[in-house]
């Protein structure tokens, strides 16, 4: 079955989520955007093994820590989708700019792209392509748990941002109600900030894209 647990990380307390496999504890990290010794220390307490991180988009909070952690432990970096590079290579700007510790840039080991999936032990997850807050930005789906990894698309009552470079509204809200909806209402989101929602109570209750 597969499992999860959300840790705050960064200044920015982003979500950064740790998913496995509870048959293999095969786990990967989603968006280690900093505290890689806290980060790490529920790695080893939950007794998992860390074989993979997955990032959903290249934001400093989000991917800030993510060449460093592939570089201390040997991890293939999976995603974001490639329109993101320019954030890649940004990383290490943002990280002075927001004061950060130091990021690196680095290249990942795959792209993803819509329709594709992840493997963690024996939990395979869909990818989607969301582009509006990064024009990179995917989101991670487990059908089998109903649960959705929707990095800064989607919040409790909220969306992403879309003012800063390559970010477009228009393109977000069509993630949003073309990748995110069909999901189902029932599916559970864990979002890059703040706490958990469902698809229906956003569909029903948020200002930015109730039907």
């Amino acid at each position: 079955m597969f499992r999860y647990l959300t840790v705050p990380v960064t200044a920015f307390a982003q979500n950064c989520s740790l998913v496995w496999c509870d048959q293999t504890l095969k786990a990967a990290v989603i968006d280690p955007g900093g505290d890689l010794d806290l980060l790490l220390e529920e790695v080893e307490r939950l007794g998992l093994q860390l074989e993979q991180i997955w990032l959903t988009h290249a934001h400093i909070d989000h991917a800030g820590a993510a060449g460093e952690l592939a570089e201390r432990l040997g991890l293939p970096i999976i995603g974001p989708h490639e329109a993101d590079q320019f954030w890649i290579d940004g990383l290490p700007g943002q990280s002075k700019m927001f004061g950060f510790p130091p990021a690196k840039s680095f290249k990942p080991t795959r792209w993803l792209h819509d329709g594709d999936s992840v493997t963690v032990g024996e939990c395979t997850l869909a990818v989607r392509h969301c582009p509006g807050h990064t024009p990179g930005h995917v989101v991670f789906y487990s059908a089998q748990a109903r649960r959705a990894f929707v990095g800064d698309v989607l919040f409790a009552g909220s969306i992403g941002r879309t003012d800063f470079p390559q970010g477009d509204h228009d393109t977000l809200i069509a993630s949003i109600k073309n990748r995110l909806w069909p999901m189902g209402d029932d599916t559970v989101f864990i979002p890059g900030h703040g706490p958990e929602s469902t698809f229906e109570r956003e569909r029903r209750s948020n200002p930015y894209v109730a039907d």
